[in-house]
């Protein structure tokens, strides 16, 4: 049955980037919630059959009490019903913290997952390409694009957290056609979120891509001489290849950050500001922002700290903070090549926190959750995690004789 459980895992991994491009009817939602229901169809039974359930690390026990807090909101919130349907949305969100502590359980899956997860990436880009190319024909007014169903600063968040990943993968697998996606992903999923002309996006790409720079020129002073000069010649083409209007959206971000008002969010944020001032402690309950702040019901706050603060008060934001802080600990016990690159992609994840909610985003957790499991695995097997994600030394041999390297034939 655990079997079972974790093809099921992979799956629900590789739906998350897309999720919202292919939606069922309901009671079905779109395609990452019903694979995650899968997974928890399978997951119970699992650890029924086994007799056992992995004891729960910091972090697991710190999301188990942001959920149990915004379930107590539930008390004294301005909108029952908006919150009953909030804290459904969580579970099913955060129980992949729980889903991969419990069944991923060597260095070895843990590649698994973050192939996987650039995998789906892979469809998010090619979904925002189509939707490109299908504007280009019909709707040449378009400067924003991006997958069906999605919103593009959603897209450009989801794509740059792949970046980073991409960028491990092709240093550390030893199957060529694994490097292969893996460096694909890198120009795809770069034109892929200037495509969205996403600004909070755009930024956040910079900080993976000099991330990525730092993952693949590692030990690789000619590569990186190499990519040097290739990035004038990568500049034109971009230049060339993309609208001027999805271009110029993207120039304005100086003089946005110098003088304007962030796409109306500095408003938003003063409002979301008194509307915290109200009710500092416990918050007004879950998915209440909008109504605390007095906005209209489909704004957000742009801006997950404050998310958290106006709707869970300073119990959720504590919460919040340490869980943060939590996973930074587990990057710092990781070594080489996967420190670097999950330091990436939560610096990624952190600059966008700025600028979007993103808790309740399953990439927010299953970006947790392999931190935190690589933290684990840094603990019970470090030789082994450290050999599976160094740096590739050959095309047919493994790095040490214990454990095999990432994925191999």
């Amino acid at each position: 049955m655990r079997r079972i459980a974790w093809a099921l895992l992979v799956l629900f991994v590789f739906t998350i980037p897309w999720e919202y491009s292919l939606v069922l009817p309901a009671p079905l939602g779109n395609v990452a919630r019903i694979a995650g229901l899968l997974v928890l169809l399978a997951a119970v039974p699992a650890v029924l059959q086994t007799g056992r359930l992995r004891t729960p690390g910091p972090l697991q026990w710190l999301v188990l009490a942001f959920y149990l807090w915004f379930c107590c909101t539930c008390f004294w919130t301005l909108d029952p019903l908006t919150t009953e349907i909030k804290m459904r949305g969580y579970f099913e969100e955060m129980m992949i913290v729980w889903l991969i502590w419990e069944f991923v359980e060597s260095p070895r899956d843990l590649g698994v997952v973050l192939r996987a997860w650039v995998a789906g990436s892979w469809v998010l880009a090619l979904l925002t390409l189509a939707n490109f190319a299908a504007a280009q024909a019909f709707a040449a007014a378009q400067i924003r694009f991006a997958a069906a169903g999605q919103d593009p600063n959603d897209v450009a968040r989801f794509l740059d957290l792949g970046l980073p990943l991409a960028a491990l993968l092709f240093r550390c697998d030893q199957r060529w056609t694994a490097r292969l996606m893996a460096l694909g992903y890198l120009p795809l999923g770069l034109v892929a979120v200037l495509l969205t002309a996403s600004r909070g996006g755009f930024v956040a790409a910079v900080a993976a891509l000099a991330g990525c720079a730092l993952v693949l020129g590692q030990g690789q002073a000619k590569a990186a001489v190499v990519a040097v000069f290739a990035i004038p010649a990568v500049a034109a083409t971009l230049w060339t290849a993309l609208p001027s209007s999805t271009l110029v959206r993207l120039a304005t971000i100086p003089a946005e950050l110098q003088g304007g008002h962030l796409n109306q969010r500095l408003n938003i944020w003063s409002a979301g500001w008194h509307a915290f001032l109200r009710a500092p402690f416990v918050g007004t309950g879950a998915g209440t922002f909008a109504a605390a702040a007095r906005l209209a019901p489909t704004d957000t706050a742009h801006n997950t700290m404050l998310t958290l603060a106006v709707s869970g008060g300073l119990c959720a934001l504590f919460i919040a903070v340490a869980i943060v802080a939590l996973a930074a600990r587990s990057i710092a016990a990781t070594r080489g090549l996967l420190r670097l690159t999950l330091a990436t992609a939560l610096t990624v994840w952190a600059i966008t926190s700025l600028v979007a909610t993103v808790e309740e985003s399953r990439t927010t957790w299953l970006l947790l959750a392999a931190i935190a499991l690589a933290g684990r695995l840094a603990a019970e097997c470090p030789d082994q995690l450290n050999a599976c994600f160094a740096a590739r030394r050959g095309s047919s041999q493994p790095v040490i004789a214990t454990e095999p390297a990432l994925l191999p034939e």
